[in-house]
Parts: structure tokens; C-alpha cells; sequence
């Protein structure tokens, strides 16, 4: 299949300064229903009715536990360096924090293996949101023991794995953990409540901080985060809507920004969370502010903040504008993109590398005979690379740049309604059919 030109001239040009990769997650592709895996809350989330598209569940995925070999060829010849897979904690303790599940253990002991064979990096995430049911059950994210368990299952993946991994961050978007899904109700657990928000927001970060310690005692030195970033334009010049789409900022991305690389959280939000904050949470900030070797960011879209009197907390809306938009229903704004990788290095991490952990778009594909034309993500990714092009030759330390994602997959909510993959997944079958976008990924890469 022809590539697009325009696309695979960028990614040539880039291919020399950075780290290509792709990106998956383990509920999204695995199949949580093989290889002795236990529930995590998102199996009872998507339990509950009208949480998720057509009750769509993880169970079967991609069948990733089954085809992996099949994808990781999928990687390899498309020419790609590196890949972020995440582990999934229920898979190596599915009943307990201690007891390990051997075919959990032996799975990603394969997927390792298999990776280092084909020359590909093996990117790590710790926990990409499959909380085991049993610490759910006793409040999850609410609940600073959570924070704990987390550190001792990181010390169990270093001491199995962790002399095979590249890289390694703790926890994928944290946002999406806490405020999405405790008090905007979207994702597991789907809560709405104020105090559940301040509680996991504050215990998230502190869970990243703590794994991050345990990994510095296993001696590894390639450690991260990987914050999501939402773009936020005022829906008009009122001081009231400025003020409110800088809260929205606090929210979403300087609340993990500031307190990573600050040690302390932005005073607009506290604010609004007043007494609901962990008591003490003061003394952790240390812990959550322990030195990296990188920092991630995951980014798609923007928000257009309008203020709402009828918010309880907040008291403001977020809005779409009239920009090109995705099969989300997400702005094309790569703008955005450039903004926040010269604001982390410009005020936060400027001696770090930082890392496009994820970057893409969902598409209505289909196929045809064959062969599936994703023009539009071809556009996408064009776009946001001429974007890292441009902040580069800036200056800004980018190193790495990871497509979301590999394959098609459970969109948590959306079930399997939205395709984000270079390759598609037909659910049925489980056929792999590599869309356009992939080939003029491997056009781009061919001959590194």
C-alpha cells in the first residue's frame, strides 16, 4: 500500500534525533478472562449497566495473551524501537499481595524475552488503571494502603523483571485515575463525590513517589511518569472564564506537574478541596517529588472552559469548539502538544529528556477488501510530528515518541466502538490487518 509522503518525510527526518515506539495497555489487549488472571475493577465496572458500550468487557481483548509473538512481529517490521506495554497487577496477584500466579510470571517473562530478541526496547508501565478487585473493595485509590500494596507489587515486578526493562514509570495518567474517575464518574470506579477526588488524587501521586523509591533501591536508573495533558482554551476574554480555564489547568495538568517536580500542589485547587485532603498530606510531598530520569506525556485534545454556575465544586463546563475533531469527538489541535512540551522544560524539568509516551487519534475505520485507508490518522500524526519537529529545533530535550496504539482495542468506556490502532483487530477472529498509517510508519523507519 502507498504511505503518505508528507508523513513518512517527518518521521525520516526525525528518526535519527529520537526513540519511535508504540504503546498498548494489558486490560485493553490481553484478554483478563486467560492465564489465571484475577478481577480488577474494571471487570465490575463494566458489570454495572450502562457504564460501558453494550456491556463491553477486558475478557477477550486482542487476545494479546495468545498473539503476542504475532504483535511484537507487528512492531519489529514496522521498524519501530521501542515498546510501552504496561504489567497488570491482577495477572501476577490475582488473590493475594503476596502470592504470586506462575502463568502470570511466565507470560511476561515470554513477552520480555521475546521483545529483547527483536531488538525492541521494553518501555514498562506499572499500573495502567486494572486495580485488583480486592483493593477496590476496601476503597482503592481512597485508601493510602493502596499506596503501599502498590510499592510492594513494584518490588515484586523489579525483582522478576525488572534487569530486563529499559524504562519504567509507575503509573499511566494519573488524572485519568483520580478526577475522571472519582468525581466525573467516567472510568473505574465511577464515583462523583469531592472527597473521594482530593483522597485519590493525593494517593496516586504518593504511590507513584513510593514505587519510584523501590526502584532506586533495585538500582535502576531509566524512571518516569507519564502525565496525561488536556489543552484548555477560555471560551471567552471574562475574567471569570480565564480564571476558570486556569483551575481547569490546575486540575488536570499542574496538580501532577507541581507536585512531581515541585513538591507542592497548585493553591486553586486546594482550595476547592479544602478539609477533604488526606490529613498530613503535606509530609508525603517529598516522597512524591522523588527525582526522575524522565518525564512522559500523553496528549490528544483540548478543553474550551465556560463557567457554570450549576457546578457544585468547580464551577466551570468543559466544551468543544469547532476544530476538526477525532471518532471521540476530540479536537485536532497539536498546538497544544508544542505548548506543553516547552512548559515542562521550561518550568519544571529542564535537564530531563522528555517522552510523547502517547499521541494518536480514534478513526472510523473500515476495512476494505484488504486494506484500510486511515487517512485522517495519517494527517494526525503528521501534524503532531511536525509539532515535535518544531520544538526540538527549539531546544526542548524530546527523546522519544510513542504511537497510540499498536492495535485496535477495549477503549474503556467506548468498549470496542472506537479504533485507535495502526493495525486493525477484527474482535471476532482476532485478525491482524496493518492499516495505512502503518505502512507509512514503516516507509518512515525503513532502513534505521
Amino acid at each position: 500500500m502507498e504511505a503518505n509522503i508528507s508523513l513518512t518525510d517527518v518521521i525520516r527526518r526525525l528518526a535519527p534525533q529520537i526513540n519511535f515506539g508504540v504503546a498498548t495497555a494489558s486490560y485493553q489487549i490481553e484478554g483478563s478472562s486467560f492465564g489465571g488472571c484475577g478481577r480488577s475493577h474494571w471487570d465490575d465496572f463494566a458489570d454495572e449497566p450502562g457504564r460501558v458500550f453494550e456491556g463491553h468487557n477486558g475478557s477477550i481483548a486482542c487476545e494479546h495473551y495468545h498473539h503476542y509473538e504475532t504483535d511484537l512481529n507487528l512492531i519489529s517490521e514496522a521498524g519501530f524501537d521501542a515498546y510501552r506495554f504496561s504489567f497488570s497487577w491482577p495477572r501476577l496477584l490475582p488473590e493475594t499481595s503476596s502470592t504470586l500466579n506462575p502463568d502470570g510470571v511466565d507470560f511476561y517473562d515470554r513477552l520480555i524475552d521475546a521483545m529483547l530478541e527483536r531488538d525492541i526496547k521494553p518501555f514498562a508501565t506499572l499500573y495502567h488503571w486494572d486495580l485488583p478487585q480486592r483493593h477496590a473493595q476496601k476503597g482503592g485509590w481512597q485508601n493510602r494502603d493502596t499506596a503501599k500494596y502498590f510499592a510492594d507489587y513494584t518490588d515484586i515486578i523489579m525483582r522478576h523483571f525488572g534487569d530486563r526493562l529499559v524504562s519504567i514509570a509507575p503509573v499511566n495518567e494519573p488524572w485519568c485515575v483520580s478526577f475522571l474517575s472519582h468525581y466525573w464518574g467516567h472510568h473505574a470506579p465511577g464515583l462523583m463525590d469531592l472527597s473521594a477526588t482530593a483522597k485519590s488524587m493525593h494517593y496516586i501521586q504518593l504511590a507513584h513517589g513510593l514505587s519510584i523509591n523501590v526502584m532506586r533501591e533495585h538500582g535502576h536508573s531509566n524512571l518516569g511518569c507519564v502525565l496525561n495533558k488536556e489543552y484548555f482554551t477560555p471560551i471567552d476574554d471574562s475574567e471569570v472564564a480565564q480564571e476558570k480555564a486556569h483551575l481547569f489547568d490546575g486540575i488536570y495538568n499542574r496538580w501532577f506537574e507541581d507536585s512531581l517536580f515541585k513538591g507542592q500542589y497548585p493553591e486553586e485547587v486546594l482550595s476547592v478541596f479544602g478539609n477533604e485532603m488526606p490529613e498530613n498530606y503535606q509530609d508525603d510531598m517529598s516522597v512524591i517529588s522523588s527525582p526522575l530520569d524522565w518525564a512522559g506525556v500523553n496528549y490528544y485534545t483540548r478543553s474550551v472552559i465556560a463557567p457554570d454556575d450549576k457546578e457544585p465544586h468547580f464551577g466551570f463546563k468543559c466544551l468543544r469548539g469547532d476544530l476538526p475533531k477525532t471518532d471521540m469527538d476530540w479536537e485536532i489541535i497539536p498546538e497544544g502538544l508544542s505548548f506543553f512540551l516547552r512548559r515542562l522544560a521550561k518550568d519544571y524539568c529542564p535537564d530531563l529528556p522528555i517522552y510523547i509516551t502517547e499521541n494518536g487519534m480514534a478513526n472510523a475505520d473500515y476495512l476494505v477488501g484488504e486494506a484500510i485507508a486511515d487517512t485522517s490518522r495519517l494527517s494526525y500524526f503528521e501534524s503532531h510530528l511536525r509539532a515535535v519537529e518544531e520544538v526540538i529545533e527549539d531546544g526542548v530535550p524530546v527523546k522519544g515518541y510513542f504511537a497510540w496504539s499498536l492495535l485496535d482495542n477495549y477503549e474503556w468506556a467506548f468498549g470496542y466502538d472506537k479504533r485507535f490502532g495502526i493495525v486493525h483487530v477484527d474482535f471476532d477472529t482476532q485478525k491482524r490487518t496493518p492499516k495505512q498509517s502503518y505502512y507509512a510508519w514503516q516507509d518512515g523507519l525503513r532502513g534505521r
